[in-house]
């Protein structure tokens, strides 16, 4: 695996660190500006909105620049976006920051994966994109946790200078191991990039991870009361419990790229099946500790082992123009943290008990199971370009075959 692998996982890290980090600081921000808890809440859904808007926007912006020089544009807009939450004065500022921050989020990703591909042979495909996911996952091991205690201790505004600072180093280790004729300029420019978004396939692969995905946040944005007022975890414990997660996350993720580079369909389905699987018994697992512990890791195995199947079908359902497609995923993926976290929230309003959100998304993962199966039906009633003329091309005679003839 080249080198300059390592430079796109060091911009994941930055980006994984900054999206999850608000969570933990929180109460930390709320009582500096002086506003609740609930309008602090607001912080990440301006990130979330960010990503939203910016991963298709900046996708098509820089459709024809050179993908090394994206890259690092997108990651001086992180770099700029998280010096400005630093020092921003007031909730209005902050919440303007926050959005600023997010808007590279999906395209770098997008890009980034159009990149990672294009440097490996095509059956380490998925493998290389994994890799680069791997920044994202340890985030939830090492970044988010230092970053939170970090914040605790020297004040919020420290932790976004402090990411800010990974920023920097993520730029230089762009810069100097991503060869430029690895990351030439689009030949399609954002005419071909558009053309993708009118592929069904394309939309049913962007379902595909909006149901899948929708299921895990189901879930994991109600896993702390889940661990508490279920499993019998003291709150103090939380923290540790979730870098389980993190470690669940890592471990799918690399399985699956593994995986994938062989059989992309048949990882993707087992990842949702597993999915289905893990969430359903959520109810049971929650009864004590040793088995809360092993379904918090458990469900981070099985979301991201979909994680690279999903942006490589995504890539590949959008061959001639990737980039737009693939950071169209990344936005899709955001929208599933927001409707997932939304549709478990509802469960939890009916009064369905504590881990009803884990049904909730169980019942999505289905949903993903049943959009990739139509995708999968729809891929095989596709005629591919070229069959039918293999098929009747005229084979002229090898000197051998006219001899013998």
């Amino acid at each position: 695996m080249p080198l300059a692998l390592l430079a796109l996982a060091v911009g994941a890290f930055g980006i994984g660190t900054t999206e999850f980090v608000m969570m933990g600081l929180l109460p930390d921000v709320a009582d500096d500006l002086g506003i609740s808890i609930p309008s602090a809440g607001h912080l990440v859904s301006a990130y979330a909105l960010g990503v939203v808007i910016g991963a298709p926007l900046l996708a098509a912006v820089t459709a024809r620049m050179p993908r090394r020089t994206v890259l690092i544009g997108l990651m001086a807009l992180f770099v700029i976006g998280n010096a400005l939450s630093a020092v921003a004065p007031g909730e209005g500022s902050l919440l303007a920051a926050r959005f600023v921050s997010g808007l590279p989020h999906g395209a770098f990703f997008g890009v980034g994966a159009v990149v990672a591909t294009g440097m490996v042979a095509p059956e380490r495909k998925a493998r290389s994109v994994s890799l680069m996911f791997l920044g994202l996952t340890v985030a939830n091991i090492v970044g988010v946790p230092a970053a939170t205690a970090m914040g605790q201790q020297l004040g919020w505004r420290a932790t976004f200078l402090g990411v800010s600072a990974i920023g920097v180093a993520a730029i230089a280790a762009l810069a100097f191991l991503i060869p430029r004729d690895h990351a030439p300029a689009p030949a399609t420019g954002l005419r071909g990039e558009l053309s993708a978004l009118r592929s069904l396939p394309v939309w049913l692969a962007l379902g595909t991870t909006v149901a899948g995905f929708g299921a895990l946040f189901s879930a994991y944005s109600y896993i702390t009361p889940m661990l508490t007022d279920a499993a019998g975890f003291a709150d103090a414990s939380v923290t540790l419990l979730l870098a389980l997660f993190g470690v669940g996350a890592t471990a799918g993720n690399l399985l699956g790229g593994r995986l994938a580079d062989h059989s992309l369909r048949a990882t993707l389905f087992g990842g949702l099946a597993s999915l289905v699987l893990v969430l359903a018994l959520f109810p049971l697992l929650m009864r004590t500790e040793v088995t809360a512990a092993l379904a918090v890791a458990l469900l981070g195995a099985a979301a991201f082992v979909t994680g690279s199947p999903l942006q490589l079908m995504v890539m590949e359902k959008a061959s001639a123009a990737p980039s737009l497609a693939s950071s169209a995923n990344q936005a899709a993926f955001n929208l599933a943290n927001a409707g997932g976290a939304w549709i478990g929230g509802l469960t939890l309003a009916a009064g369905l008990g504590v881990t009803s959100p884990a049904l909730a998304g169980s019942a999505l993962a289905v949903l993903g199971l049943l959009v990739a199966g139509t995708a999968y039906a729809v891929d095989r009633r596709t005629p591919r370009p070229g069959r039918e003329r293999v098929v009747a091309t005229h084979v002229p005679p090898t000197p051998e075959r006219a001899h013998h003839g």
